[in-house]
């Protein structure tokens, strides 16, 4: 079996995430101090925390079922042959090259973290009115 090779396309998704998370958690003073897009800037810190969450979870596990594989090529030649060929090394072979799941968790990541991040935005919306209208009412 070839050497660990890095799933890119889950890899640079999950740089982009962390870096994303990074700079809105030092800019966290200036972003959500604004009232008017407070629920926008939550929505979206949500959103990149649970992308960051499935996809880095999917590349974790890419990287883990090569390593795993990898420990049953006993010569290191880069193929199985002989006593390599073990019920558990196809056991292993099959969790690495039949998961489409984790390869594409890169698109379903997106539509899992947009629709809760959506739901944040809105409760959070509906909520900042509920309470707008509470505080209006009392006052008059």
């Amino acid at each position: 079996m070839d050497e660990i090779t890095l799933p890119y396309h889950l890899l640079i998704p999950s740089i982009i995430s962390i870096l994303i998370l990074v700079i809105i958690f030092l800019k966290r003073k200036r972003i959500f101090g604004n009232g008017k897009l407070k629920w926008f800037w939550i929505s979206l810190t949500v959103f990149f925390a649970f992308y960051l969450f499935i996809v880095g979870g999917s590349t974790y596990d890419d990287i883990y079922a090569q390593w795993n594989l990898n420990k049953f090529d006993l010569n290191q030649d880069g193929l199985f042959s002989g006593n390599e060929i073990t019920s558990e090394q196809k056991e292993a072979m099959k969790n690495l090259i039949s998961d489409t799941g984790r390869n594409f968790s890169f698109i379903t990541g997106l539509i899992f973290s947009g629709i809760i991040a959506f739901f944040v935005f809105g409760i959070g919306k509906i909520t900042e009115l509920i309470n707008k209208k509470k505080t209006t009412h009392n006052t008059v």
